[in-house]
């Protein structure tokens, strides 16, 4: 019987600023169960895709990405803050609703032609995953989706890549 995945997320008023309800992922994945569920509902997403590597975005994208990518029996690659990386980077900018953040992969995480699935924990404003599938075609790799245990609607993050396959578990 399947469990109602919404019952596992914690909304908090007013964090991390009066006005906003963060979504915390938290209790679900506190949750054997709950996390088994819903990272088993991304990977029947991901089987049909012929994906060859899972990449996600720090920290929650490595979370959720992980156990996916053991899954489907593929790699992981890391999309991570700037400077936290030792070899040689590329990097993608994007903007925030008060200034810019930047992501890094290493230069040879992806190969040129291999089939990526960007997974994280939620799909807010669209920012970080854009680059971080910027970052991914930069090495030549096909995004064939993104998957996400949660869309923010109100914030329009799909309006960012609505070129690209997308399955979200609850939306909020």
């Amino acid at each position: 019987m399947a469990l109602d995945l919404y019952k596992y997320v914690a909304s908090v008023p007013d964090y991390p600023e009066k006005g906003i309800v963060f979504r915390d992922i938290l209790p679900l994945m506190a949750d054997g169960a709950a996390f088994k569920q819903a990272t088993d509902e991304l990977v029947d997403y991901a089987k049909d895709k012929k994906v060859d590597m899972v990449v996600g975005p720090e920290a929650r994208g490595f979370i959720v990405g992980c156990p996916i990518a053991r899954e489907l029996g593929v790699g992981f690659a890391p999309a991570r803050k700037k400077g936290k990386l030792p070899r040689k980077a590329i990097s993608a900018t994007y903007d925030l609703e008060y200034g810019t953040a930047t992501l890094q992969m290493e230069a040879d995480a992806i190969k040129p032609g291999q089939r990526v699935l960007v997974v994280d924990d939620l799909l807010a404003t669209g920012g970080t995953i854009s680059a971080t599938i910027d970052m991914v075609e930069q090495m030549g790799g096909i995004v064939v989706g993104c998957a996400f245990l949660i869309e923010l609607k109100d914030l329009h993050g799909r309006d960012k890549i609505k070129d690209y396959d997308m399955k979200a578990l609850m939306e909020f």
